[in-house]
């Protein structure tokens, strides 16, 4: 498999290549060259594969040649070594439950795959790599979890200062070693910014290895196509296809849903649940797409204004904005309205959503009232203790806090404040202050 960039100004790369650089040297995403089929049965035999197998099967087409089938087997086994669980919330709608990993977030699966696989291809270099990665909430503790420790490889994590929860900006700051944050004065596309700057920095880059952990990154995108799979493994064999919902902020876990879709996994439709931040909706809506400011919301980890990944839709449909719009409706949801979700599904059916799973709900509540003959999944990203503040006014009760957390929530937070300009961030990275 090869890899191109959206802005086609660069030779294509294998998986390795795109890995170690996490964005090409034009700047553009790094996107594959064809998009593989899924084996035939493969469907069929979902409920009978193991979590590993699958995402074996699913992953070794990206991967290609440049990581042995028995390391990549290790590699996948390690990433999805928790459950994901499909759970009933109504007789229409189910939660997909990705919060079971370490950090309780969606993204510990493509975090690990990512570290692993970095770690697999730094193991000879004499110089270390550095993860450098922007963070609206759950990707930083993922990323930080993920490679905590791993040789050859430090983390640099760029966060906007009081926009992620407390448990979050623990569980990125409080683990030391080879992790180092960076609180910014703003807001996610701020970081995201900085990021993408120091990636077009050619003298930085020639003193530095640099490379991202973002959804940008192919081995953090790619991954997250196994969602979907153990959804419809757990989805009845006689029922319709499912409409998913899918929390969507940086826009990187809808797409590999999407993939997963062009590749032949059956699904009736997506839904793109977004808060007020809504870029993508206007552009369904419109066909024209406009980059925003980010706005702060109950649903922070879905604060992005100007989405990376939307542009890999975009090119996975040929930018086509009739083919998208007939598989992908978005919705904007407001903070009253996720607050509201939040309490009404806690007391109407025992079932606690975060805020970003409680967005996604209220998104495929109002489609599949729309479609009375639909039923479907909504994606659940994260644990809800993560987010006291929105969750506990909402329900009127406080959040268990899992014993996985207690010894983290102890430990002294550790950050170096940056203000949103790139020089500042620029000095630090040149300075080699890295845990």
């Amino acid at each position: 498999m090869r890899y191109y960039s959206l802005n086609r100004q660069t030779e294509p790369v294998d998986f390795r290549a795109a890995t170690v650089a996490g964005q090409a040297p034009d700047g553009g995403l790094y996107f594959p060259e064809t998009i593989p089929r899924f084996p035939a049965g493969f469907v069929e035999q979902l409920p009978e594969l193991s979590p590993a197998e699958v995402a074996y099967t699913v992953l070794q087409p990206y991967v290609g040649n440049t990581i042995p089938e028995v390391e990549l087997r290790r590699i996948c086994a390690e990433a999805v070594d928790f459950p994901f669980p499909l759970v009933p919330v109504t007789d229409r709608i189910s939660a997909l439950e990705l919060f079971h990993g370490p950090t309780l977030a969606f993204k510990d699966v493509g975090a690990r795959f990512m570290s692993r696989c970095l770690g697999y291809f730094s193991r000879h270099e004499t110089r270390p790599v550095t993860v450098l990665v922007a963070t609206s909430g759950d990707t930083g503790g993922a990323v930080a979890s993920g490679f905590l420790g791993v040789p050859g490889v430090e983390v640099v994590i760029l966060y906007p200062s009081g926009k992620v929860s407390p448990v979050q900006e623990q569980q990125l700051t409080a683990l030391g070693q080879n992790i180092t944050a960076l609180e910014v004065d703003g807001n996610f596309d701020d970081c995201q910014r900085l990021v993408k700057q120091a990636f077009r920095d050619t003298d930085l880059m020639s003193r530095r290895r640099l490379t991202s952990a973002n959804s940008i990154n192919v081995a953090r995108w790619l991954p997250q196509q196994v969602y979907y799979c153990y959804a419809l493994a757990q989805w009845p064999s006689q029922a319709a296809p499912p409409v998913v919902s899918v929390p969507s902020g940086n826009f990187g876990n809808l797409c590999a849903g999407l993939l997963a879709y062009v590749s032949g996994l059956p699904v009736a439709h997506f839904v793109a649940a977004c808060n007020v931040n809504d870029a993508v909706p206007a552009y369904l809506r419109s066909g024209n797409y406009s980059a925003q400011v980010a706005v702060a919301t109950l649903s922070n980890a879905m604060d992005v204004g100007d989405p990376s990944n939307f542009g890999r839709i975009l090119e996975l449909f040929g930018h086509e904005h009739p083919v998208i719009q007939q598989l992908l409706t978005g919705y904007s949801v407001s903070d009253a309205d996720t607050a509201a979700t939040i309490g009404r599904v806690y007391e109407q059916t025992g079932y606690l959503p975060d805020p970003h799973g409680a967005v996604a709900y209220f998104a495929l509540e109002d489609y599949l009232a729309q479609h009375p003959r639909a039923s479907g999944i909504f994606l659940e990203t994260a644990h809800p203790v993560k987010f006291p503040e929105a969750v506990e006014p909402a329900t009127g009760q406080p959040v268990p806090v899992p014993t996985s957390l207690d010894e983290l929530l102890r430990k002294p937070k550790h950050s170096i404040k940056l203000p949103p300009e790139y020089e500042a961030l620029r000095a630090i990275l040149l300075e080699n202050v890295v845990a």
